[in-house]
């Protein structure tokens, strides 16, 4: 499975290409990557969470792929590190600051009940 995007922006155009393989029961066993903006290299993820606006349906699509081989304890900190993420990108792209705020206390109380979990082990 390979999918690529394409970034115009400016008239200059970006593309990200991700490259899936899976085994014989369609499960990811390996994630790489290129950008034209990265260099050469091709690059290796555990997990890649992709969401995207659809103009025609006016909804969010949604492609989220992790290898087998990820731990379960790297994927909840991957989803925690997506919601800081996401608190900043509100704020920058409306300034809404109320929203931001909800975001990152929630980011903040997950963060704190993953570190007692990977204490309590």
């Amino acid at each position: 499975m390979a999918f690529c995007f394409s970034f115009l922006y400016l008239m200059k155009k970006s593309e990200i290409r991700f490259s899936i393989a899976l085994d014989d029961n369609k499960v990811p066993e390996a994630i790489s990557w290129s950008a034209t903006d990265a260099g050469p290299d091709i690059h290796f993820a555990k997990a890649i969470n992709i969401a995207l606006w659809d103009r025609e349906q006016a909804g969010t699509m949604k492609i989220d792929l992790w290898t087998k081989d990820m731990p379960v304890d790297e994927m909840k900190r991957f989803v925690v590190d997506n919601i800081g993420f996401m608190a900043e990108n509100i704020l920058t792209a409306t300034d809404d600051k109320e929203m931001a705020t909800k975001m990152r206390a929630l980011c903040k109380e997950l963060s704190d009940y993953l570190d007692k979990q990977e204490q309590g082990q």
